[in-house]
Order: structure tokens, then C-alpha cells, then sequence
């Protein structure tokens, strides 16, 4: 079989232009509007996508009065969704960080078994100081300490998703027998952060459990991905980080003794698309005129540990800032290292992080656009990419009708969906039953 490439769209409020809501089509209150989200859903499907993908902080991220901050929960908004959808998976993130495994777990199991199999859990471990505030922490934990909650945490909730055989459920109504208790199994994880008996309260779906997913490109979240993803959202600017981050992860999947093949690598990439290059130009030029520059600044000044007001934003990026080594975030190295690299002036680094917040923007016509996927796709940089529209709804619409197809002429993406889980979409194999400790009969 033909490789094939793998599209998902991440799915944010107007668009991922951060002023993308200022747009004379745009609404400003479509992040609370389900029936926005539904139409978008059932755009991406008409497309063939293999899924739509939700961010989540549990945290306001940005001043109130930069962009629409309001933000659902991403697995009750998928429910939502599920309903109006057939096939498209549905991926949520959700923190290991402030979440406990057994909530987590039943929560995903649950849009698993209601969507007939096309739930994904995007895993993260939140670097958010605002977020450790909302859940009862004075500051937030360190990063090897998110990190080893985050495997402990995942190896508890596969725990549970396996707690229920494929088979165990019987309902023999004859010998009065609903399950079999052979086929249904206690946990009994103890470790360093958690103590979870299970069995969870949610049987198997059609795909097993929910696909794993990670964002995040540092040495822990490479570990990590290595260990336990089954797909990656990550973001590389250029091709050539694209295939270093595309071997070394793949490498590291390896080592840990899984099938690199079993790990699919989504960059993301920010679309503005026109019939022509100069209308796509004319679109980015409008949105990037839109940016009030004080609203980035501040969070800039913030990450850099240096006051706004001692900023010139017509200079390049004080050397003076935070060191990589300390803040210790792929996204702050990527910022970074594109400033230094392309020696873009902070007013120019704003108005590029406005645009993607660090992930590839790409502006020119279908044509344009389907060519540098299938470079990427083609030369060992992807297995595919995460679809970040500037705007939405007309930027996902212009990539459905009009990318997508030429894609499918080249041979490189479905006219049709195969099968109807996500596990189906991505090629993924229905993972076995973990939890392995009896329950007893009379429980």
C-alpha cells in the first residue's frame, strides 16, 4: 500500500492569527458558539481529515482584552461534536499535571465509547504558573517532576483502559450473567504520585482505548513520546529541523523497542491561502495589521524575564534575556532561535508569533501549499501535518476544497475514509488489555 499522508486540523475559535477575530467576517464570539464548532468539525470531515484536534490550558492565557481568551472544555465540546459527525476523530488535551488518572481516563473512555471509537487524548504536562494556581499548588512543580507524574500518570490510565477485556461483556440474560468477572480487572497501581485500584467504569470501544497522542519537542517530551505516543503534534520552522526532529524522535521510538512506524510526526502548519500569491499576501498583510503590539509585548517581556518598557521593539531581541537552559521549553527555544536566526527585529518576531506562535506559516495559493506538504511528506521531514487556518471558517474551507483535492489527485491523501475509528485513519494497531489483576467475582 501507498503511503499515505495524515491531516489533522487544530481546530481554534476564528482562526490561529491571534487577531484573526478582528476580521469583518469574523465572530467574536464563536469560541462559546457549539454550533460554530459543529460546522467546523463537519468541514474538516467533508475533507476526509483524519481527525480535529483541541488545545487546553486550565488557565486565562492572555490579557481578556488581546483575543477571545474563553475556552470549553475540550472533552464536553467534543461530546458535542460527536453527535454530528460519523467518522472525524476527536482529539482532546488534557494535563497530567492537574488531573487525576481515574477522572481522566473514564472522561476519554467515555467520548471513546459515544463517538464509536475516535477519541485521542493529546498529553501534556502544562508549564503554566497560572494554571499550578487554579489547583491548589503555590507555584508550579518542576519540569522532571511534571515529567515523571506524566509517565506514572499514563501508565496508570492505559491501566485502566485495559481494566475491561474486548469480550468480557456477555449479556447472557438466559444464565443471568451481564459480564464475565474473569474479563474484569482490578488495577491496583501504587506509585510515587498516585493509588488507583480501578476497574474503570467504561468498557473497551470499537478501537480498544483512545489513541495517545503528545505535543512538544524537548529531550522529557521526546522520552516520553518515545515510550508512549502514537502521534505527535510538534513544530519545526524549517525543513531541516523538521527531518532532524523527524529521525530523532523516530530513532528514540526505536530504542524504547516500538515500531517507529506506530508514531506518526505532525508539524503544524499556519495556512492563508489565496487564488493567487498576491491575494494570500493581501490577507496576511491585513491580519498582521491588525496586531496591537502591546498585547504580545507583554507576554514576550514576561517569558524574557526583561520589562516591557525597557524593550525596543524596532531592535533585535535583547541578549540579556532568560537562558534556553533555564526556562527549559521547547516553545521558548523555538522562539528564540528563530529571532537569532532570521535576526528579525522584536516588532518582526511579534508579528511572526502573532501569526503561528512558532509554527510554520505558509502563504500562497492551493498549488503552493500542496507542494511544500508533499516535500515534507516525501523527503523524511513528516508523516503529515496539523492544519493551523489563520482564519476560520474560510481558511479551512479553502484548504478542503481546494488543497485537499490536489493532494488526492498526486495519490497522496483519501477520497474516502477506510474504516471508522481513528485508529483506522491513522493505521494504528487496537493496543491489547494491560491491567492484569483479577477481579473477584463477588465485588
Amino acid at each position: 500500500m501507498t503511503r499515505q499522508l495524515h491531516l489533522n486540523a487544530f481546530l481554534m475559535s476564528t482562526g490561529h492569527h491571534e487577531v484573526s477575530w478582528r476580521l469583518p467576517e469574523s465572530d467574536p464570539g464563536a469560541s462559546t458558539d457549539i454550533a460554530h464548532w459543529q460546522r467546523l468539525a463537519q468541514v474538516a470531515e467533508r475533507g476526509k481529515l483524519d481527525s480535529i484536534f483541541f488545545a487546553d490550558v486550565p488557565a486565562l492565557m492572555s490579557s481578556p482584552a488581546r483575543r477571545p481568551a474563553e475556552t470549553l472544555d475540550p472533552v464536553l465540546l467534543l461530546t458535542a461534536i460527536a453527535a454530528v459527525t460519523e467518522r472525524i476523530g476527536l482529539i482532546a488535551t488534557s494535563s497530567t499535571t492537574f488531573n487525576e488518572p481515574y477522572n481522566l481516563a473514564r472522561a476519554f473512555a467515555s467520548l471513546d465509547q459515544i463517538s464509536g471509537g475516535r477519541a485521542g487524548w493529546n498529553v501534556v504536562t502544562t508549564g503554566s504558573e497560572d494554571a499550578a494556581l487554579n489547583f491548589n499548588l503555590d507555584a508550579l512543580p518542576s519540569p522532571e517532576d511534571r515529567y515523571r507524574r506524566a509517565h506514572e500518570f499514563l501508565e496508570a490510565t492505559l491501566g485502566l483502559w485495559g481494566s475491561w477485556d474486548d469480550d468480557a461483556v456477555v449479556a447472557d440474560k438466559q444464565a443471568g450473567v451481564y459480564a464475565d468477572p474473569d474479563k474484569v480487572h482490578a488495577l491496583d497501581h501504587v506509585g510515587e504520585f498516585f493509588k488507583v485500584r480501578g476497574p474503570l467504569t467504561v468498557p473497551r470501544s470499537p478501537q480498544g482505548s483512545p489513541v495517545i497522542v503528545q505535543a512538544g519537542s524537548s529531550g522529557p517530551g521526546i522520552a516520553l513520546a518515545a515510550a508512549y505516543a502514537e502521534a505527535v503534534f510538534t513544530a519545526q520552522t524549517t525543513i531541516d529541523d523538521g527531518r532532524e526532529f523527524y529521525s530523532t524522535l523516530k530513532a528514540a521510538t526505536r530504542k524504547a523497542g516500538r515500531d517507529p512506524e506506530g508514531i506518526k510526526v505532525l508539524p503544524g502548519i499556519v495556512t492563508i491561502i489565496g487564488s493567487t500569491e498576491a491575494e494570500a499576501r493581501e490577507l496576511e498583510r491585513q491580519l498582521d495589521e491588525f496586531i496591537v503590539i502591546e498585547h504580545p509585548l507583554a507576554q514576550l517581556a514576561e517569558s524574557i524575564g526583561i520589562p516591557a518598557d525597557q524593550i525596543d521593539v524596532d531592535a533585535p531581541l535583547p541578549e540579556n534575556i532568560r537562558p534556553i537552559e533555564e526556562v527549559r521549553s521547547s516553545r521558548y527555544e523555538l522562539t528564540v532561535n528563530l529571532a537569532r536566526r532570521e535576526n528579525l527585529t522584536v516588532r518582526q518576531l511579534l508579528i511572526r508569533l502573532g501569526g503561528g506562535r512558532g509554527h510554520r506559516t505558509f502563504v500562497g495559493t492551493p498549488e503552493q501549499v500542496a507542494d511544500t506538504i508533499e516535500e515534507w511528506f516525501t523527503t523524511g521531514a513528516s508523516d503529515g501535518f496539523n492544519i493551523m487556518p489563520a482564519a476560520m471558517p474560510s481558511g479551512l474551507e479553502a484548504f478542503v476544497d481546494h488543497v485537499v483535492p490536489i493532494l488526492q489527485d498526486r495519490g497522496l491523501f483519501r477520497r474516502e475514509y477506510a474504516g471508522s475509528t481513528l485508529r483506522d485513519h491513522l493505521g494504528l494497531e487496537v493496543p491489547a488489555a494491560r491491567a492484569s489483576n483479577r477481579l473477584a467475582a463477588a465485588v
